[in-house]
């Protein structure tokens, strides 16, 4: 036999506090959401001309691999550094600097990386990467900041610490994806 249940009436007094009470938590956390979502905002990074975060190109990804310097975690605007690969050497965009305290990665000066993502030059001449995954070699530990089509993690996609298909961070250990030299050329990850 089904249970019953009774549907109490409740006083004006008593619904109108229990109103103000979920509308007070729906406001903080609206308010939450809000200020995270602030530093989202797209803006130009620097003299660049890079927008970030939405500055990534599925069409122009490629792999980098050297040692960073000038490591930089800003309250407002992208974690950054740069990357001395071989002749040439990268700015590289990662993302906010709450998500990459989320993300435990241990970078410093110095630090070998292997970094997947966006490549262009900026307005100013120089080479940007916006980061799609980062890679430490001497550990192993990857972090995804972007999907594959460049929608930034961090915006509610999903997070993916070490995780994820086919790449850096794959569980089969797959390395697969990688575009060729400078811009891809369309035959990077897509």
């Amino acid at each position: 036999m089904p249970a019953r249940f009774q549907i109490k009436r409740v006083g004006n007094r008593t619904a109108g506090l229990v109103l103000l009470a979920l509308m007070g938590g729906a406001c903080f956390f609206l308010v939450l959401v809000g200020s995270l979502m602030a530093e989202e905002k797209d803006s130009i990074f620097g003299e660049s001309g890079i927008h970030y975060p939405s500055g990534f190109d599925p069409n122009t990804v490629g792999v980098a691999q050297g040692k960073v310097s000038h490591f930089t975690r800003p309250e407002k605007g992208p974690v950054h550094f740069q990357l001395a690969s071989g002749r040439e050497t990268f700015t590289v965009l990662a993302s906010p600097n709450w998500y990459w305290n989320d993300s435990q990665l241990k970078v410093s000066d110095g630090t070998e990386v292997v970094i997947r993502g966006s490549k262009s030059y900026g307005k100013d001449g120089r080479l940007y990467i916006v980061a799609e995954e980062i890679l430490l070699p001497a550990t192993g530990q990857a972090v995804s900041f972007r999907a594959p089509n460049g929608s930034p993690l961090w915006k509610g996609s999903g997070r993916s610490f070490g995780g994820g298909s086919g790449g850096f961070g794959s569980s089969s250990g797959a390395k697969g994806g990688f575009g060729g030299g400078f811009g891809g050329g369309g035959r990077g990850r897509r």
